[in-house]
């Protein structure tokens, strides 16, 4: 038997993960990350051994979920990176990373968690928002624009505060939280 042909799964199994994304997306969208397991796959038509076949844990399932959605935040922050303005790129990161940690009620806390465990599954896409992170902080501290003190973990938990607010309170508070913040780190000639 041929690499290729022991790695491509199954016309069935590829069909019972694509279903399992799914659902899983629709729940997570509806409930939050916390949502049922066992429900998932019910909606998708499969046993629960089945979903921890292809998905051995939550976070294994959430990572698969944010695989694209990480790609193009990861593409955001590179050409965030390259623009002209530092102080308004890393502004618009917070946003990009907020909106993205919103996609589900309590991603924020799975992201958070992620980070700080090493044997996560979504471990790796956390590292890669702080090393972003840190090259815009750096870009727009070099610029003038930010103010020295700030720092990655800085922004790492604004973003989760920002999004822990945006599911729990009205859209206008986040907002407001956002704006407060960035207007105490960026240096006043960025504002």
């Amino acid at each position: 038997m041929t690499e290729s042909r022991r790695r491509r799964p199954r016309a069935d199994a590829q069909r019972n993960r694509d279903r399992l994304l799914a659902e899983a997306d629709a729940v997570f969208r509806q409930e939050g990350t916390d949502a049922s397991l066992e429900r998932i796959a019910r909606r998708a038509g499969v046993a629960i051994g089945t979903l921890y076949g292809h998905f051995p844990s939550r976070r294994a399932l959430i990572g698969a979920l944010l695989r694209e959605r990480n790609e193009a935040l990861f593409a955001r922050g590179r050409e965030l990176l390259a623009g002209p303005e530092p102080g308004r790129a890393l502004a618009r990161w917070v946003d990009a990373m907020v909106e993205h940690a919103t996609a589900y009620r309590g991603l924020a806390a799975v992201l958070a968690e992620g980070l700080c465990d090493q044997e996560s599954e979504l471990h790796t896409c956390c590292r890669e928002l702080i090393v972003l992170s840190g090259e815009l902080l750096a870009s727009a501290r070099a610029d003038g624009a930010l103010r020295r003190e700030v720092t990655g973990a800085d922004i790492f938990a604004l973003m989760s505060a920002v999004a822990w607010v945006r599911g729990h309170l009205p859209a206008e508070q986040a907002e407001r939280l956002m704006s407060l913040t960035m207007d105490g780190i960026l240096s006043p000639s960025t504002r």
